[in-house]
C-alpha cells in the first residue's frame, strides 16, 4: 500500500502546502507563467517548496500545474513541456532532500481551460494523458488534479492518470459560497460522482476562500461514508492593482480556524491554494498538532437562502394574440442617438392612439452605431404610453453575465417580450477599430432566455424565481445559404424560440420558399418585416449595401419607372406585401421611413 493511503486510511490529516504559482509569480520577474520558473528559476522554486515543508507541511505539489501542451504552446514554450514537467519533479524531490523530512511530493495537474473554445474537447484525453506520464516518470507519490471548474474535465483528467499510473489520485473542483461549480453541480452530486471514480480523496480547492472551501465540504461529508475529503482554498478574493494581483491579509489564525472547522467536516488532506504562504500553511500544522477545536462559526450551516418561487407564467398581449390567432401590427422604432426620449415617446403615443398598432419593436444600435440601451427605451415607452415592446436584444456588446444582468433587470422593470438577434458587427458601424463581444450568439442567446424562464442562470445555477420572457428570433427567408439559415432556424426553435420576425422581404416568394422548406407552414408564429422604400436610390442602396436585405429586379424596375411617384408606388408595395401575408403570417412589422416613424401608419391607411 502507498504511503499516501497508509496515511489517509490511519485518519491522520497531512497538511499540504501553499499557493505555490502565485509566490513564484511574485518572486521571479517576467515569468509568461510559474512553470517557466523550473527552467528559469530552479532556485526560486526549491525555496518556495523549502519554505512550506519547513513551515509544517507533509505534502507538496510539483510546479506544474498548467504544465500541459495546450496551455504552453499559447505561450510558444510547448517545446520545452517535458523539461519544464521533468524539472519541476526534480525541484520538489530536491527541496524534500535538503530539508531531510519526509514529505510526500504530488504531480500537479490543472484544466485546460478551453474545452468548449477553439481547440474543442477531443484531444483533452491525450493532453492529460502526456503530462500524467511525464510525471510518473520522474517519480511523484500521487497525483493531485486540481483547480476544476467542470466536472467532465476533471472525470477526463482522471481517466488519463488511470491510464498510465496506479498511484493515488485526488481530486479537487472549485466551489462558489452555495457549494456549486461554475456549471451549477452541487457538491454532493459531484462527490458521488467522483467517488465512483476511484480517486483516494476528494474535495475542494482554490475558490472564493476558506468560507467557500467549508460550504462544500458540509456538502460532501453526509455522502462521505469515510472517503477522505480536502480542502486547499484561496486565501480570499484577489485584487489588482498596478498590474499586480493582491490578496486578501488573513492571519495565520483565521486559517487555524478553518483547519479545525475543515478537520471536524473530514477534511483529511488540509492547506492552501493562491495567496496562501508558509504562514497560513505553519497555523494548518498548528492547529493540527494542537487537536484544536472550532472557536468561530466561519461556515453558517443553515445558510439564509431566498427560497425559490414558483411564478405563474404571465402572458403578453403578443403572446395573447398569436396564440389566438389575431393579426398583430408593429412598427420598428430606433431609440435616440442621447438621452432625449421625449420624440420617440412622441411617436409612441401617436402609435398607441392610431388604434391598430399592437407594438412597438425597438432596435438595439441598429448599424452598429452607438444609441440609448434598446431595454431601457423599452421600459420607457412601456411604463410611460402604456404601449406594449418588443426590444431586440444582441449578445455584441455585451459578456454572458451582462446579458444576464440586463434582461434580469428588464424583466423586473415588466419587459416581457424580446427579439434575440446576433447584431450587426461592430466595424460596420461608428466603431470600425473595436470588436462584438459575442460570448454566445443569438442561438445562445435564446438559450439563455429559455434558462431564465426555467428559474436558472446560463450555467444552470439557480435565480430566485423563474422569468417569464416570451422570446422571439429574427429569420431570414430571403437569404442566399437557405440550408444554413434553415438549420439555424431550427437551432433556435430547439433553444426555446416561441416566435419570429423576418428579416424585411420585398417578395412573397421568398416567404413561401421559406415556409415550403419547413413543411408548409412555421411552427411558430411569424411577423414579416415591410419597409415601404420611398425612393429607387434607396432600395438601390439597400439591395447592394446591406447585409440580409436582397430586393428583386421587377420591384426595383418598379421603383425605377416611377420616379418621382417612387414613395406612392412603395406604398402599394408594401401593401401588396401585406395582404398576402395574412394568409401565411401571424402578422407584420413596419419599417418606417427614416426620421419619420410615424409615417408608419401611411401604410396602414390610417
Amino acid at each position: 500500500m502507498s504511503r499516501v493511503l497508509e496515511r489517509l486510511e490511519e485518519g491522520r490529516v497531512i497538511v499540504a502546502d501553499g499557493g505555490t504559482g502565485a509566490l513564484l509569480s511574485a518572486r521571479v520577474p517576467r515569468l509568461r507563467v510559474p512553470e517557466e520558473a523550473n527552467i528559469k528559476a530552479p532556485e526560486s522554486v526549491i525555496g518556495v517548496h523549502h519554505g512550506f515543508i519547513r513551515a509544517g507541511a507533509d505534502l507538496i505539489e510539483t510546479n506544474t500545474f498548467g504544465a500541459n501542451r495546450r496551455k504552453l504552446s499559447v505561450l510558444l514554450l510547448e517545446d520545452r513541456l517535458t523539461e519544464i514537467v521533468e524539472r519541476g519533479v526534480k525541484l520538489a524531490r530536491e527541496a524534500r532532500e535538503i530539508a531531510g523530512t519526509d514529505v510526500l511530493i504530488a504531480g500537479s495537474i490543472g484544466p485546460l481551460g478551453d474545452l468548449e473554445g477553439t481547440h474543442g474537447g477531443e484531444d483533452a484525453f491525450e493532453v492529460f494523458l502526456e503530462q500524467a506520464r511525464l510525471l510518473e516518470g520522474r517519480g511523484v507519490d500521487l497525483f493531485m488534479v486540481e483547480t476544476f471548474f467542470d466536472l467532465e474535465e476533471l472525470e477526463t483528467a482522471i481517466a488519463a492518470v488511470r491510464d498510465v499510473s496506479s498511484l493515488p489520485v485526488v481530486a479537487q473542483l472549485t466551489f462558489d459560497e452555495d457549494a456549486e461549480t461554475l456549471a451549477g453541480v452541487g457538491a454532493r452530486d459531484a462527490f458521488e460522482r467522483l467517488r465512483s471514480a476511484g480517486v483516494a480523496a476528494v474535495g475542494a480547492n482554490c475558490g472564493l476562500g476558506p468560507q467557500a472551501a467549508l460550504a462544500a465540504l458540509n456538502e460532501m461529508n453526509g455522502a462521505a461514508n469515510g472517503t477522505p475529503l480536502t480542502a486547499q482554498p484561496n486565501v480570499g478574493l484577489p485584487s489588482r492593482s498596478g498590474g499586480r494581483i493582491i490578496y486578501p491579509n488573513a492571519t495565520p489564525d483565521y486559517f487555524a480556524e478553518f483547519a479545525a472547522q475543515a478537520r471536524n467536516l473530514g477534511a483529511r488532506i488540509i492547506g492552501g491554494c493562491c495567496g496562501t504562504t508558509p504562514a497560513q500553511i505553519a497555523a494548518i500544522r498548528a492547529a493540527v498538532e494542537e487537536g484544536r477545536e472550532p472557536r468561530v462559526r466561519l461556515l453558517a450551516l443553515e445558510r439564509d437562502i431566498a427560497p425559490h418561487v414558483a411564478q405563474v407564467s404571465e402572458q403578453t398581449v403578443l403572446q395573447r394574440m398569436l396564440e389566438a390567432k389575431q393579426w398583430v401590427v408593429s412598427v420598428e422604432l430606433d431609440p435616440p442617438k442621447g438621452t432625449n426620449m421625449e420624440a420617440m415617446l412622441d411617436v409612441a403615443t401617436r402609435l398607441q392612439a392610431s388604434g391598430v398598432v399592437h407594438e412597438v419593436d425597438i432596435n438595439d444600435n441598429p448599424m452598429a452605431r452607438a444609441r440609448l440601451s434598446a431595454l431601457m427605451a423599452a421600459i420607457a415607452i412601456e411604463r410611460t404610453v402604456g404601449l406594449e415592446t418588443i426590444p431586440h436584444v444582441t449578445p455584441r456588446d455585451a459578456s454572458i453575465m451582462g446579458l444576464q444582468s440586463q434582461l434580469l433587470g428588464a424583466h423586473a422593470e415588466g419587459i416581457r417580450n424580446i427579439l434575440a438577434v446576433t447584431g450587426d458587427p461592430p466595424h460596420v458601424g461608428d466603431y470600425p477599430g473595436s470588436s462584438g463581444v459575442y460570448d454566445i450568439d443569438a442561438i445562445g442567446l435564446t438559450a439563455l432566455l429559455s434558462h431564465l424562464n426555467r428559474g436558472e442562470d446560463y450555467s444552470g445555477k439557480a435565480i430566485d424565481a423563474p422569468t417569464s420572457f416570451y422570446v422571439g428570433v429574427a429569420v431570414n427567408p430571403s437569404a442566399e445559404d437557405l440550408e444554413t439559415e434553415l438549420a439555424r432556424f431550427r437551432q433556435k426553435l430547439e433553444s426555446g424560440a416561441r416566435f419570429a420576425m423576418t428579416q424585411a422581404l420585398f417578395d412573397i416568394a421568398y416567404l413561401d420558399r421559406f415556409l415550403d422548406a419547413l413543411g408548409g407552414e412555421s411552427p411558430i408564429p411569424m411577423l414579416v418585416g415591410i419597409w415601404p422604400v420611398r425612393s429607387f436610390q434607396l432600395a438601390y442602396r439597400l439591395h447592394n449595401e446591406v447585409p440580409g436585405i436582397t430586393i428583386p429586379d421587377p420591384v426595383l424596375r418598379r421603383l425605377e419607372d416611377a420616379g418621382p411617384d417612387a414613395a406612392r408606388v412603395g406604398l402599394e408595395l408594401g401593401r401588396e406585401l401585406m395582404e398576402a401575408s395574412r394568409s401565411r403570417a401571424a402578422g407584420i412589422y413596419v419599417i418606417p421611413p427614416f426620421k419619420e416613424p410615424a409615417a408608419a401608419l401611411e401604410l396602414l391607411d390610417v
